[in-house]
């Protein structure tokens, strides 16, 4: 776990809804700026708090263990990717992915859509 002192200096909505926080620290030492280095690109988790975090506090967050997989592609984006592969192989008469792609949702849809009472 890597404990900085921070300033918050920007915070932004993006269009999905999420937000984009931006925090400006200290220097750091060699060791805290090698763990910010590992952890460029990864999903992670963000405790924040106006005081200093107390060890009691502390233990609890290092017991924090999430149930979601972080590495793993939601649903969605792993059918998503699926398609595009399919496409790549076998476009089928189409010259752009986003038009396959939605067609092949379409009869996804319509398989289970004609499975309902």
């Amino acid at each position: 776990m890597l404990v900085i002192p921070a300033i918050s200096e920007n915070l932004t909505t993006r269009k999905d809804k999420t937000w984009k926080l931006t925090f400006g620290t200290n220097e750091l030492s060699a060791e805290q700026a090698a763990e910010l280095v590992k952890l460029n690109q990864e999903y992670c988790f963000l405790a924040i708090n106006k005081d200093a975090f107390k060890t009691r506090d502390l233990d609890i967050l290092a017991g924090i263990q999430s149930e979601f997989d972080f590495n793993q592609k939601p649903p969605g984006q792993r059918l998503q990717a699926v398609f595009y592969r399919l496409w790549e192989q076998d476009p089928q008469g189409y010259k752009d992915f986003n038009l396959y792609y939605r067609f092949q949702m379409e009869k996804l849809i319509q398989h289970f859509k004609d499975k309902l009472k």
